[in-house]
């Protein structure tokens, strides 16, 4: 069975990558892993840090949240974006994606849980979250997703 699979691309993504994780709690580490080596195959380190953090979290809370497998997609938006997005088995949007890009209210600070999603919304351009109705396979479930892009420091020194 392939785990890491490119796919095809169409015009507005150069590239794409399917990782299929089991519900193990080594699924964060392996999507970091994968993340790293995707991210430096295809000559976009910039991104790295943030989308590593961005990525752990999601992959995180598709693990806490469900009762199985989780699917990493990673897709670069030309050569300045990057796209990631985890689906899971659980139909539930977390807040904050329930409500799109609305004002983040922050967590009680005696919370055990509840900052991840927060931090994904905080260090991420664009982030959203929709739930899927069941398709052939009988999977349902949600997707959540986030995009990086260009640093505005970035931006400037390039213009």
């Amino acid at each position: 069975m392939v785990t890491v699979s490119p796919q095809k691309s169409d015009a507005s993504a150069s590239w794409a990558y399917a990782l299929q994780l089991p519900h193990d709690p080594l699924a964060p580490r392996i999507a970091r892993v994968t993340l790293r080596a995707v991210l430096a195959g295809h000559g976009m380190p910039q991104f790295t840090d943030t989308a590593e953090l961005l990525t752990s979290e999601l992959v995180t809370n598709a693990y806490r949240h469900s009762t199985g497998p989780a699917t990493l997609r990673l897709r670069a938006l030309g050569d300045t974006r990057l796209r990631v997005s985890v689906w899971d088995a659980d139909p539930h949007i977390p807040p904050p994606f329930d409500k799109g890009s609305g004002p983040l209210h922050p967590v009680h600070a005696e919370a055990d849980g509840g900052r991840g999603l927060f931090l994904v919304c905080h260090y991420a351009d664009a982030w959203g979250g929709y739930p899927l109705g069941d398709d052939l396979f009988g999977r349902g479930g949600k997707l959540l997703w986030c995009e990086l892009g260009p640093r505005a420091d970035e931006q400037a020194a390039a213009a």
